[in-house]
């Protein structure tokens, strides 16, 4: 076999080891030294030692000769290198303080005040309760970018109170799953740092350049509940004095000003000292994980307890990461070393693709992948195959990390393996069923797939505003 046809049996392996359900990280690091191993192999370099005294000395000096040849490939440095590398990226340390910061708000009962003060806010609005839980979604995943803390807690939180108001189950149910994936695109949102870390962009320009996306997203959603109540009335009944009180308008502004602002001007500062340069990302998030744990101790929701959840669960989610960068990395040098990224080029240049269906291709590619692999393993394992790619197209490596970030919410969203999904259904009364909910999440599938043709049809969405802070590149 030749080295390139090593490398695409190199991945072929890796594919079907992971749908037999291998940890991924371990799975690569373990491909990446062994098909290493072969690609490395230099017998007259490696037992130079061994074959000077084999016949010279005794056994076990033989011995340890031997040994200390079969470690003498360069695949051991390339990991040890790969794995200093990973560790001491100054864009990665911004995940572990932005993480912690998102589990300590999740045990601060913010959520809790911030959903009934919008929820008596809006009740004017058609479809108020659920404008009310996704503008919550919103602003909880923009803090915490954990999907599955947000969709579990406003599940356990907003969706009895919207069946109860009488509300359809699944539009009940799609309001949830939809808004709480919005966190790993709308900034500060962990998977951009770490598509950042993958592809060399500048993590404030994909801050900048995500906003307006992530904008016209949640509007386009707000647009379907408003619009959906005012169509069909019974899918979201107005509330009744009873389900939603008057609140005398004083006391209305009381209750913004002491669950939305603290959250919305730790969320502001955060963002705002990363897109106007006074901090780095890393210095923003130190903040920004204060400032939650200061939020948490004003709400009198910080404990011992709670810090210690939320630092363990911040070190096992880091490490999860950090370990899928060590494996990535030595795998796709090892893959790129025996020309596997050079023959997937030229078969994709073979097609003669226009940009746009370059696009197609990666993003429908991304699009399934994404129903049995996490976004994580996506941005660290596979996007990396196509960044080399996007020269060849013309495709600016910026406007498409958040095409993916787009294309990733359906990951979460589409059945088979919609994870919002199940996390929603673990913890949603028996009488909503896996068919209600993934009756409720299709709408918002076609909405992501709308905004990313805006994108693609007014580039002026990611461009702009990245442009006019930092200068045109």
């Amino acid at each position: 076999m030749t080295d390139p046809q090593v490398a695409l049996m190199m991945l072929g392996i890796f594919i079907v080891l992971v749908f037999l359900g291998f940890p991924i990280a371990f799975t690569l690091m373990a491909m990446g030294i062994g098909f290493g191993y072969y690609a490395y192999y230099e017998p007259d370099r490696m037992w130079r030692t061994f074959n000077r005294l084999a016949e010279d000395t005794d056994g076990w000096t033989s011995f340890t000769a031997w040994i200390e040849g079969f470690y003498n490939n360069r695949i051991f440095d390339l990991f040890v290198n790969q794995t200093y590398t990973v560790m001491s990226n100054e864009v990665l340390t911004a995940v572990p303080l932005f993480l912690f910061m998102g589990y300590v708000v999740e045990r601060a009962n913010i959520v809790d005040k911030l959903f009934t003060t919008l929820n008596i806010a809006a009740k004017g609005m058609p479809g108020s309760m659920g404008v009310a839980a996704l503008v919550t979604c919103a602003l909880f995943a923009t803090s915490t970018g954990i999907v599955g803390a947000v969709v579990t807690l406003m599940g356990l939180l907003a969706l009895p109170a919207m069946l109860k108001a009488r509300y359809d189950t699944s539009f009940a149910s799609g309001i949830i799953c939809a808004g709480g994936t919005l966190g790993i695109l709308i900034p500060p949102s962990i998977m951009l740092i770490v598509y950042a870390a993958a592809s060399g962009v500048s993590i404030v320009r994909l801050y900048a350049a995500a906003l307006y996306p992530s904008l016209v997203l949640v509007g386009l959603y707000l647009t379907y509940i408003i619009g959906r109540a005012i169509l069909q009335p019974s899918v979201a009944p107005k509330p009744t004095k009873e389900e939603v009180p008057d609140v005398p308008f004083g006391e209305l502004l009381w209750m913004l000003m002491t669950s939305i602002f603290p959250l919305a001007f730790l969320i502001l500062a955060v963002l705002g000292s990363i897109l106007f340069g006074l901090a780095t990302p890393t210095e923003a998030a130190s903040i920004g994980a204060l400032g939650g744990m200061l939020l948490a101790t004003a709400y009198r929701a910080m404990s011992y307890q709670k810090l210690r959840e939320s630092v363990y669960l911040t070190v096992r989610t880091t490490a999860m990461v950090c370990w899928l960068f060590v494996g990535s990395y030595t795998f796709s040098a090892v893959f790129s070393y025996l020309g596997g990224e050079h023959l997937i080029s030229e078969f994709v240049m073979g097609f003669d693709l226009t940009p746009f269906q370059f696009l197609i291709l990666a993003q429908l590619i991304i699009f399934l992948l994404g129903w049995p692999l996490e976004w994580s393993e996506i941005i660290i394992i596979f996007v990396p195959i196509f960044l080399p790619l996007l020269p060849l197209f013309g495709v600016d490596p910026l406007f498409f990390g958040i095409l993916v970030a787009l294309n990733l919410q359906t990951s979460f969203l589409t059945p088979p393996m919609a994870m919002s999904a199940y996390y929603l259904k673990g913890i949603a009364p028996p009488s909503v069923q896996l068919s209600h909910i993934f009756k409720g999440v299709m709408p918002y599938l076609g909405m992501v797939f709308i905004c990313m043709f805006l994108m693609y049809e007014f580039p002026a969405l990611v461009f702009s505003l990245p442009d006019a802070i930092y200068g045109a590149r």
